[in-house]
This record gives structure tokens, C-alpha cells and sequence, in this order.
């Protein structure tokens, strides 16, 4: 019987993370808490539950069938004849914390308000949907990236998702943040064609204040990495307040620049704020909704920096800058 995955989405035709075309495959569950985080939804190792309020069309079915109370009516009740510039007063509230993921109120949702984040996917599925694309990795040098969230958390099945795409010829790009017990790292990276491998901080303190752990661990794994594998493209993205400055772009190039192997490739990546609304159908307040995405020109200062130091980079990461 073929293994499973919890995923939260399998997105085709990406062409940001990895060479040519890709299939990105979303493995939930993350073992750092990025402030800035792009997909809040696999970050929880548990399926979640979005709720879409534009979507909702207050009929109350998801009221009736919560067995433990966690849904309820806003004071006074609502009407059908609310306009949608008053939902945020008159929608219904979520209890998180009596939440037990049942998710019968996504079943009873008539208006996809109510949306599952987080389902339980076999490898043969997965096999299939990637493979269906096969002509345009052959003819962009594409594959599959495992992305997430992060691809260690479901660390045995994930190993048996690189074996069998590969059984099938497919490339496989690996996407990690890095942060995990040597062993584990060492069989998937070894596995993997190519490891899109995360530096987000070279302070341990900034980094333990915006990610939820420090970085002894990912910079040493990264050392050990450089080591043996031939297809290393690190990816940094770069975010405000956080490690958009000229101070961190001279020590990472640096640091990089003097590991005992060989980085392929960096890729500078933008803060963008288009995950807001995930957030919100979350039930959580994002930190950064007030800073606006980052123009690509703004990246041009790092970028020169790191090519001074010899090393192949890029602004936004496209797998097409071969």
C-alpha cells in the first residue's frame, strides 16, 4: 500500500523553485515559525481550517452541525440582508481553541467558505498528478520540488517520494529550511538532485527572534552539506526590519563564499505580501500586512555584493537563469 502525505497543495507549472518547469508538492508541517511565513498553512503538522468570510453566506449550517461549540453567531445574530462591507461585524466567530478539526462544517458549507488546509495524499496520487506533466520537464529540464512547510517533518515518507519519482525519471528538487538532526538531513539531501536550501540569518539571536529557533544547527548542517553534494542553490529571502541590509549581505556572501564546497547558485527573494489572506482565513493576525512587498530593484545592492564575491546570484529565483 502506498504511503501517505499530508500535503496542503500540489501546484503546477512553478517556475521559481528549481530548474525549468516544476511541480511543487506543499508537505505540511514546518519546524520553524517564520514571522513572514508565505504559506501559514503548513505550518501546523494537523490539517487546519480556512474560512473564506467573502465566501460565506451566513446560512448557519456550519453553527448547527459543530458538536463542540467552537462556531458561533456574532451578538444579536445575522442577517441574510447584510451587506458584504458589514461582514466583519456581523460574520460568525471561530473558536480555535475548541476546534477539534472534525471538519464536518466544511461538509455542510453550501458556499466553499469553509475549505480543508491539509489532506492526507498518497505517493502513488502524487506520482501521477507530477508525472502527468512529464513533456515540460523534458523540454525546460523541470521536475518536482517538495516544498512546505518542510520536508523533514514527514521525513520517512518523503524519502519514499524521491525514490519513486526518480524511479519514473522525474528530477527532484528538495526545499528545505535546513533545520533538522544531521541523519535525517544527510538521506534526503543525498537522495535529492538539488537542495533549495534556506539562509535566512547569520545571528543566532535575530534569527531565533523571527524564525522560533536559532541557527547553530542549519549552519552546520549547511557546512556538512557543501561537503558532498554537487547542486546547492541557496535561497534567501530577504525581508524587512529582519535582514534587509548591508551588514547581513556582506557577512552571508562571505560566509558562502568561504564554505569548503561549492554553492551552484543564490537566489535573492523578495518579501511579498500576497499571503495576507491566509492568514485571515486562519483566524491569525500577520505581522507584516502593514509592509508592502519589495520591488525587485531594491534587491540590486545585495545582488552586486554577492556577485563581487564570485558567487553565482539572482533576484526572485526563476528557474529559467541557467
Amino acid at each position: 500500500m502506498s504511503r501517505k502525505l499530508l500535503i496542503t497543495d500540489i501546484q503546477r507549472f512553478s517556475t521559481n523553485d528549481g530548474p525549468g518547469f516544476r511541480t511543487n508538492v506543499f508537505i505540511k508541517g514546518c519546524s520553524m515559525k517564520c514571522s513572514w511565513c508565505h504559506n501559514p498553512e503548513t505550518i501546523s503538522i494537523q490539517r487546519d481550517l480556512f474560512w473564506k468570510k467573502r465566501l460565506c453566506i451566513q446560512c448557519g449550517s456550519c453553527v448547527e452541525i459543530c458538536s463542540q461549540n467552537a462556531i458561533h453567531l456574532p451578538e444579536g445574530g445575522f442577517s441574510q440582508s447584510d451587506q458584504p462591507e458589514d461582514l466583519d461585524e456581523q460574520i460568525h466567530i471561530i473558536d480555535r481553541n475548541k476546534c477539534t478539526r472534525c471538519m464536518e462544517c466544511v461538509d455542510v458549507c453550501p458556499s466553499g467558505a469553509m475549505e480543508i488546509a491539509g489532506t492526507a495524499t498518497s505517493i502513488d496520487e502524487i506520482i501521477k498528478e507530477v508525472e502527468s506533466d512529464m513533456p515540460f520537464y523534458t523540454n525546460s529540464g523541470g521536475g518536482m520540488t517538495i516544498s512546505g512547510g518542510e520536508p523533514t517533518t514527514q521525513n520517512q515518507t518523503t524519502a519514499d517520494l524521491i525514490d519513486r519519482a526518480q524511479a519514473h525519471g522525474i528530477n527532484v528538487c528538495l526545499d528545505t529550511n535546513g533545520y533538522c538532526l544531521w541523519n535525517t538531513f544527510q538521506t534526503l539531501s543525498r537522495k535529492a538532485d538539488i537542495v533549495l536550501f534556506d539562509l535566512k540569518h547569520l545571528d543566532a539571536k535575530a534569527h531565533m527572534r523571527e524564525t522560533g529557533v536559532d541557527n547553530h544547527l542549519i549552519l552546520d548542517n549547511l557546512k556538512k552539506l557543501t561537503q558532498y553534494h554537487m547542486h546547492i542553490w541557496i535561497r534567501i529571502p530577504i525581508i524587512p526590519n529582519f535582514n534587509q541590509d548591508l551588514v547581513f549581505y556582506e557577512q552571508a556572501s562571505n560566509f558562502l563564499a568561504n564554505l569548503d564546497g561549492k554553492i551552484e547558485r543564490i537566489d535573492l527573494l523578495p518579501f511579498h505580501n500576497w499571503c495576507e489572506d491566509k492568514y485571515g482565513w486562519l483566524g491569525k493576525e500577520w505581522p507584516h500586512k502593514a509592509q508592502e512587498s519589495l520591488d525587485t530593484s531594491m534587491l540590486e545592492p545585495a545582488l552586486k555584493i554577492f556577485q563581487k564575491k564570485g558567487l553565482h546570484a539572482t533576484i526572485g529565483g526563476s528557474g529559467f537563469e541557467q
